[in-house]
C-alpha cells in the first residue's frame, strides 16, 4: 500500500527545499533521531536538526544545569540553574518552538556500558556527546548490529580543540553525491570511432569529470544516442568521449543536441569505530597550514580518553604536571597504533593546549561542529550528500597564549557563565570581549547565528563599556523561521533587528545591544554611519546576503581602517574571510565571479533553455504590472486628458504618450474584461509571436555562409492553439486576469476563476487574427535591448486619437496599481503567472517546461539556504572575532570556505596585503592614506606644496570624486585656481571636518603615478 507523500510548507521550508530536495526532506519528515548530551555541543546538533525538520527528536542528558552551562547551551537560563533542572527538561520547551512540524522529546533511560540499548530500536540515527570512548564503541556496536544500522555519530568539543566521528554501517547509498544541478550543454559535433568523441557547442566548457554519466536528447543522424546514457572520460573542458559509435546504428551525426549529466547513486562502506581506532584513522584535513594536525589531534583525542579512564578526572586547568602526563600517554598510543610513523612530527604543544583547556569548551567550536554533526545526521537519514569519511578533527590554538603563562591563575575557574571560555583564553581576553564596540550589519539567518554566539562570549557588556550596534530593515517572514532561529512565528512582520537584539539579551542579559533598522549605503553615510561612527567601533562584522552590500561594507571598513569579517553562505557552502587593517587584503582584492549575461535577442525572440523562458516571462511581468501602470499614472498626474490630446494632436511629443494611451483605452470594468485581456494576451504571446518569427525566419532560411538560420542551439517556435482543455492555458487566462484586476483595483472571488466561468466567457471573446508585420528582429547576439524611439507624427496623433477614443468611453482615469514582485504570497498570483507565462514559451519553442518550484527559484532569485552551513560558517566568524580582540599575526587569523554536501573544509591563511611602490620609493597599501592638514586660509598652491615637503611627490592632478579641483592640462583655467582657497575649490560636507581627494603624480619621463587617498583636514 503506497503512503501519500507529506506536504512540504513551502512558506517555511522554500529556501532549504532548493538544496536538498521534496524526497530528502520526505525522508527526514518520517525519520527519528536520538542526541544523548545536551551541552553546548549537543543542543546545537538538536537546534539545526529541529529547524531541518525530522519526525522527531529525542534529547537525552544525565546532567543538571550548571552556571558553566550557561556559557555554550544557549537554551538555558540562570532559573534552570537555581532549581537543578535537568539540561534535556530545560531545553525541550525552547527546541520546541522552532519548528511545529517536529515532536521534541526527553528521554531518561540509562545510558552506561552496561545499559539494555533496545530503547535505541525506533531511531535511524544515533548522536552522541560528552561520553568516554568505553560507551561510544559499545553503542555504535549494538548500532551496527541492527538490519538496517541505526546510523552512528559521535562528537565532542574540549577546549579549543573538537572532532566528531561518523559510521553509517556497511553499503550505505548516497543518492546524491554533492547536490549540484546536474550539468546541460548544446553539442556541435559526434565523430564516429571507438570511442566516440562528442564537442561542446562553441567552446562551451561542460563541465563534466572523467567517470560521469550522461544522456542526450535532440540530436539529429545519430538518433541512437537520444535517451540513452554513456559513462564519459573528458579529453579537454570543450570535448569528452563516450562508448565506441563505429556501429551500424550509430548514424552520422547531422547536427543538434544536448548532453545532459545523469545523477547516478553510489554505495559506501563505513568501518566501525574500533576497527578505527584499532588502525589507521581516517581523518580529514581541514587546516592547509596544519597537514600533519588531524593525525596529533586524533592521538591526543584518544590520551585524553585514556587519562581520565586511568584518573576519572579531566587534566587539571593549565597544569603543566597534568599535561606532561598527557604527552606521555599519546606518545605511548602512538608507539601502539604507529598512527604518526615520524615522531618528529608528534606536536606536544598541541597535546598540552588540549590538557590546558580540556576542562573548558569554546563556544564557537560548537557551533561549527554542531553544523557539521547535524548535517552528517541529515545525511544518515536521507542519502543526500556525501558522508563524512569517517573522523574530523580541528581545533583553534590560536586563540591562546602564544607562550604558557606563569600565573595562571587568570585561567581558573570562578563558578559564573564564563568559565567555559575563561579556561582557554584568560580572565584578561574575557575583559577585552566584554569591552569591544561592534558593529553588525544584518540580522538574518548568519546575524542572528552570530548574535547567539557573541551572547555566549560575553562580548560588549554594558558593565564594562562595551556596545553592539545591528542593523537591519527587513521585517521577520515565516520563510525565515527554518533558518534564523531567533525568531518565532509571533514575531512575524516584525523587525528583525529589535526582535534578534531582543533575544540575544535574553541569552546574556549583560549584554548592551542597541538595535536599528537602517540600510548601511550611501544615503545614510552622512547622518548615520559616519565615518566617526565607524571609527568608534573595534570591530565591523558582516552578516549580508548581497555582493552590492558587501563591497560597500567593505570600501567603508578600508576607508575609516576598521577590521571586517565578512562570511556568506549559498546552500552547504560557506566562506569566512578575515579583513584586517594593514595586514590582510580586503574584500574587493578579489574579483566576485561575473554572472555570463544572456543576449537579448536570445531572450527575446531565439531562448533556447527553461532558464531563458523564465527570465523572458519575469520581464513581462514586470513590464505589465510594475513599469506600464507606473509610467500611466505619471502621465495622468502630469498631464491632464485634455491637455494630452491638444499636445499630441499639434505635434508635441510626451513622455509615456504611447504606454499611456494604449492603458487608457482598454480600463477593464469587471472580471469578465480581464478574462478576456488574458485570452487575447494569450494569443499575442504564444501563437501570433511565433506566427511573427516564422514570417520573418521560415524554416528554410540560411545565413550567408549557407548554414541554416534554425540550427542549434536556435529552436523554430511552434505557434500554441489555445485549447480550453488545457490546464496551463486556462493558468495562464487566470493568472493574468488575476493580476488585470488587481491594477486596475476590481474586486473579486473564487467564483470568478471558476473554470466554468471562465469557459463561458471564453466562448465569447473574439480574438484578433495574426496579421504580419515588417518589423524587424534582432539576431546580433552583441546588441543591447533598444532604447525607446522618440514617436512620429503619425504616431503621435493616433496616440491622441486614443486617449480622444477613451475620454469619451471613460471620462475619467483612475490611478492603477504597481505590482511589486512578491515571490513568498501564493495569493498574490504574481508566480501563478510566471510559472504559466515561462511553461507556455517552452513549449512553444520545445524546451522542456520546469516544474513551479524551480521556476520560483529562478524567477525569485531565491538564494538556497540551509541552516547547518550557517551555524557553522558562524562559528568560525566567532573564532576570528576572538583573534581580532587578541590581536593576533596575519598566520594566526584563518579565512575559510567549506561545502557541508562533500564535505570539505579549507582553513588557510588570509592573503597578505598587496604593496605598491612609487617611483621615488614611498611604499603604501590599500589601508594607507594620507594626511593634509590645512586652515581656512590654505590654497591650492599651499596644498600641492604641503604634498611635496611631506611626500616627496610633485601632484599633476587632484580630484574630489567627480569633481576636477585641479587639472592642468585642462588648460589655464584651471592654473588659475593655484591661488584660490582650498576651501572655495572642494565641496564640503556639512559636520565632516575633512574631504578625501585622490590624487595624481608626475613622474619625469613615465606616466602618472596615482598613490593613496589624500584625506585633507580644512
Amino acid at each position: 500500500m503506497s503512503v501519500e507523500p507529506m506536504e512540504i510548507d513551502d512558506a517555511l521550508y522554500s529556501r532549504q527545499r532548493y538544496v536538498l530536495g521534496d524526497k530528502a526532506m520526505q525522508r527526514m519528515a518520517e525519520s527519528n533521531i536520538f542526541i544523548s548530551g545536551v551541552g553546548g555541543i549537543g543542543i546545537e546538533i538538536a537546534k539545526n536538526i529541529v529547524l531541518a525538520g525530522v519526525k522527531l527528536v529525542t534529547i537525552h542528558d544525565d546532567h543538571v544545569a550548571t552556571e558553566f552551562d550557561l556559557g555554550t547551551q544557549f537554551f538555558l537560563r540562570s532559573d534552570d540553574v537555581i532549581n537543578s533542572r535537568n539540561r534535556a527538561v530545560a531545553s525541550v520547551g525552547r527546541l520546541a518552538e522552532l519548528n511545529p512540524y517536529v515532536d521534541v522529546k526527553t528521554s531518561s533511560a540509562i545510558l552506561t556500558i552496561d545499559s539494555a540499548l533496545e530503547f535505541l530500536d525506533q531511531y535511524q540515527c544515533v548522536v552522541l556527546s560528552e561520553k568516554p570512548l568505553s560507551l561510544l564503541m559499545r553503542v555504535n556496536e549494538y548500532c551496527r548490529s541492527k538490519n538496517p544500522p541505526i546510523k552512528f555519530i559521535a562528537v565532542d568539543v574540549r577546549g579549543v580543540f573538537c572532532w566528531c566521528f561518523s559510521d553509517f554501517g556497511e553499503d550505505f547509498e548516497v543518492v546524491d553525491s554533492n547536490g549540484e544541478e546536474p550539468r546541460e550543454v548544446f553539442i556541435s559535433d559526434v565523430r564516429k570511432g571507438n570511442p566516440g568523441i562528442v564537442t561542446t557547442l562553441e567552446n562551451k566548457i561542460h563541465g563534466f569529470q572523467s567517470g560521469d554519466v550522461v544522456t542526450f536528447k535532440e540530436v539529429k543522424g545519430m538518433t541512437a544516442l537520444n535517451g540513452k546514457e554513456f559513462q564519459i572520460e573528458v579529453i579537454s573542458p570543450y570535448i569528452f568521449s563516450i562508448c565506441d559509435t563505429t556501429g551500424d546504428e550509430f548514424l552520422a551525426y547531422e547536427g543538434g543536441g544536448l548532453a545532459l549529466q545523469v545523477k547516478t547513486s553510489k554505495c559506501l562502506n563505513f568501518r566501525s569505530l574500533q576497527a578505527e581506532l584499532c588502525r589507521s584513522p581516517s581523518l580529514v584535513v581541514t587546516d592547509l597550514t596544519k597537514f600533519n594536525s588531524p593525525a596529533v589531534l586524533h592521538l591526543g583525542m584518544l590520551a585524553l580518553d585514556r587519562f581520565h579512564e586511568l584518573r576519572g578526572v579531566m587534566p587539571k586547568v593549565w597544569d603543566a604536571l597534568d599535561a606532561n602526563d598527557l604527552v606521555s600517554i599519546a606518545k605511548k598510543i602512538n608507539q601502539e597504533l604507529k598512527i604518526v610513523d615520524d615522531e618528529g612530527l608528534l606536536d606536544e604543544d598541541s597535546w598540552r593546549h588540549l590538557s590546558f583547556t580540556a576542562q573548558g569548551c569554546l563556544a564557537p567550536l560548537c557551533a561549527f561542529m554542531g553544523g557539521v554533526v547535524a548535517q552528517e545526521a541529515l545525511k544518515a537519514l536521507t542519502g543526500k550528500f556525501s558522508p563524512l569519511s569517517q573522523w574530523l578533527h580541528l581545533d583553534s590554538r590560536e586563540v591562546l597564549p602564544k607562550d604558557v603563562p606563569t600565573d595562571v591563575q587568570p585561567f581558573q575557574p570562578r563558578r559564573d557563565r564564563y568559565d567555559a571560555l575563561r579556561i582557554c583564553v584568560g580572565e584578561e581576553m574575557c575583559r577585552k570581549l566584554a569591552e569591544i564596540k561592534l558593529f553588525m550589519v544584518g540580522c538574518g539567518a548568519i546575524g542572528c547565528e552570530l548574535l547567539k554566539n557573541f551572547s555566549l562570549l560575553g562580548c560588549c557588556q554594558s558593565a564594562s563599556g562595551g556596545k553592539m550596534t545591528i542593523t537591519d530593515n527587513d521585517l521577520i517572514e515565516k520563510s525565515n523561521l527554518n533558518r534564523q532561529f531567533l525568531f518565532r512565528p509571533e514575531h512575524i512582520r516584525q523587525p528583525k533587528s529589535t526582535t534578534a537584539a531582543s533575544a540575544a539579551a535574553d541569552i546574556n542579559p549583560s549584554l548592551n545591544i542597541d538595535a536599528h533598522q537602517h540600510k548601511v549605503c550611501a544615503q545614510t553615510e552622512s547622518a548615520m554611519y559616519t565615518d566617526q561612527f565607524f571609527e568608534g567601533n573595534d570591530v565591523i562584522v558582516n552578516a549580508l546576503d548581497n555582493l552590492e552590500a558587501r563591497r560597500y561594507m567593505d570600501s567603508r571598513c578600508v576607508t575609516n581602517q576598521r577590521p571586517l569579517l565578512e562570511s556568506g553562505t549559498l546552500g552547504p557552502k560557506g566562506h569566512v574571510q578575515v579583513i584586517i587593517p594593514f595586514l590582510t587584503e580586503s574584500y574587493a582584492s578579489q574579483n566576485d565571479p561575473v554572472d555570463e549575461d544572456v543576449p537579448f535577442c536570445t531572450l527575446h525572440s531565439f531562448p533556447a533553455v527553461i532558464d531563458h523562458c523564465i527570465e523572458w516571462a519575469r520581464d513581462k511581468f514586470e513590464t505589465f504590472f510594475a513599469q506600464k501602470p507606473t509610467l500611466y499614472n505619471k502621465f495622468f498626474a502630469a498631464h491632464s486628458a485634455s491637455d494630452a490630446i491638444s499636445n499630441l494632436t499639434n505635434g508635441i511629443p510626451l513622455e509615456n504618450a504611447e504606454s499611456a494611451s494604449k492603458m487608457a483605452a482598454f480600463l477593464p470594468e469587471s472580471m469578465e474584461c480581464c478574462i478576456a485581456a488574458g485570452r487575447i494576451k494569450f494569443e499575442k504571446f504564444f501563437n501570433h509571436r511565433a506566427k511573427q518569427l516564422l514570417h520573418a525566419f521560415p524554416l528554410d532560411t540560411r545565413m550567408k555562409d549557407g548554414s541554416l538560420f534554425w540550427q542549434s542551439p536556435k529552436r523554430p517556435p511552434v505557434p500554441v492553439e489555445f485549447q480550453p482543455t488545457n490546464a496551463l492555458h486556462l493558468q495562464f487566462v487566470q493568472a493574468f486576469a488575476h493580476l488585470f484586476a488587481d491594477m486596475h483595483r476590481l474586486k473579486f472571488s473564487p467564483e470568478d476563476f471558476s473554470d466554468e466561468k471562465i469557459l463561458r466567457v471564453l466562448s465569447k471573446v473574439t480574438v484578433p487574427k495574426f496579421e504580419p508585420k515588417n518589423k524587424r528582429i534582432e539576431i546580433d547576439e552583441s546588441a543591447k535591448k533598444p532604447e525607446e524611439e522618440e514617436l512620429s507624427g503619425d504616431e503621435l496623433r493616433i496616440a491622441a486619437n486614443r486617449l480622444r477614443q477613451a475620454v469619451k468611453k471613460y471620462r475619467e482615469f483612475p490611478s492603477l496599481v504597481s505590482a511589486t514582485f512578491e515571490k513568498d504570497d501564493d495569493s498574490n498570483g504574481h508566480i501563478d503567472f510566471i510559472v504559466a507565462t515561462s511553461n507556455l514559451r517552452a513549449t512553444m519553442y520545445g524546451i522542456e517546461t520546469a516544474d513551479r518550484l524551480k521556476i520560483k527559484r529562478i524567477a525569485g532569485r531565491i538564494v538556497p539556504a540551509i541552516a547547518t552551513t550557517t551555524a557553522a560558517v558562524a562559528g568560525l566568524v566567532s573564532v576570528e572575532l576572538i583573534k581580532v580582540v587578541k590581536k593576533v599575526q596575519l598566520e594566526d587569523f584563518r579565512n575559510a570556505f567549506l561545502n557541508l554536501a562533500l564535505p570539505m573544509f579549507v582553513l588557510s591563511e588570509p592573503g597578505p596585503v598587496s604593496k605598491t611602490v612609487l617611483s621615488n620609493g614611498v611604499e603604501f597599501s590599500l589601508w594607507d592614506r594620507w594626511e593634509i592638514h590645512g586652515t581656512s586660509k590654505t590654497t591650492l598652491k599651499d596644498f600641492i606644496h604641503t604634498i611635496k615637503v611631506q611626500y616627496n611627490v610633485d601632484a599633476s592632478m587632484i580630484v574630489q570624486g567627480v569633481k576636477m579641483i585641479y587639472v592642468p592640462i585642462m588648460g589655464p583655467s584651471h592654473m588659475k585656481r593655484l591661488p584660490q582657497l582650498m576651501t572655495s575649490l572642494v565641496k564640503i560636507t556639512s559636520g565632516k571636518p575633512y574631504v578625501d581627494l585622490v590624487v595624481t603624480y608626475s613622474v619625469p619621463g613615465k606616466e602618472d603615478e596615482m598613490g593613496p587617498p589624500v584625506r585633507y583636514y580644512l
